[in-house]
């Protein structure tokens, strides 16, 4: 954090961690981490995945909620419009591509829902899923980080979750939008933090609800 922004009081409060926690995965779908598809070729949303697969092993063993989405439209009347030839191309019900990771998805486990905006929280069901479950905090992983991820973020926070993002289980088409993004909004709003942290907390809720 540079000088000018510590001196603002950018960064001066800790969000920390409330009473449940919930974890929420954004576009982990095979379009983003297949390479035969123009989005799923970043290294850095591979390693990603690969991050958040063992942290929801670990998060469903603790009993926290697990939320995943897609994105998918019906046809070019209902897409938005986005600069992205690829979403034009195949995000589209049915289509293959939007079908989630199978190294993420948890069926029987997890709250698995279509998104059609860059934030999970834009006209999507998972604030009731989350009030259902008594959800106070909200911990962020997916991808793009520059994009859906930081979107969902900022919803996360106009909510009034504490939101904390793990920092290796976000993703993007290059590392630096990934860095700049979460230092930015680490300032403002969330928490970041190394999963190995985050599975710190989550084996903390386990212990208190044993």
């Amino acid at each position: 954090m540079s000088d000018d922004y510590s001196e603002a009081s950018y960064g001066a409060r800790p969000v920390g961690w409330g009473r449940k926690p919930a974890v929420l995965v954004v576009d982990f779908q095979v379009a983003f981490t297949r390479p035969e598809y123009p989005l799923g070729r970043s290294e850095h949303i591979h390693e990603a995945v690969e991050k958040t697969s063992e942290l929801l092993k670990i998060a469903r063993k603790c009993g926290v909620p697990v939320a995943s989405c897609y994105t998918a439209y019906h046809s070019q009347r209902d897409i938005p419009y986005w600069k992205i030839d690829a979403v034009h191309d195949h995000f589209y019900y049915g289509h293959p591509s939007t079908a989630m990771d199978e190294r993420i998805a948890e069926p029987d486990y997890d709250y698995i829902f279509c998104k059609s905006a860059p934030s999970i929280f834009f006209q999507t069901p998972v604030t009731t899923f989350l009030a259902k479950q008594g959800v106070d905090t909200v911990v962020l992983t997916g991808c793009t980080t520059s994009g859906c991820v930081r979107a969902s973020a900022i919803d996360s926070f106009s909510y009034g979750y504490r939101t904390i993002v793990a920092e290796d289980c976000s993703g993007d088409i290059e590392e630096g939008p990934h860095r700049d993004n979460l230092r930015d909004i680490g300032r403002r709003y969330v928490d970041v933090m190394p999963s190995a942290e985050v599975v710190k907390a989550f084996e903390d809720y386990r212990k208190r609800n044993d």
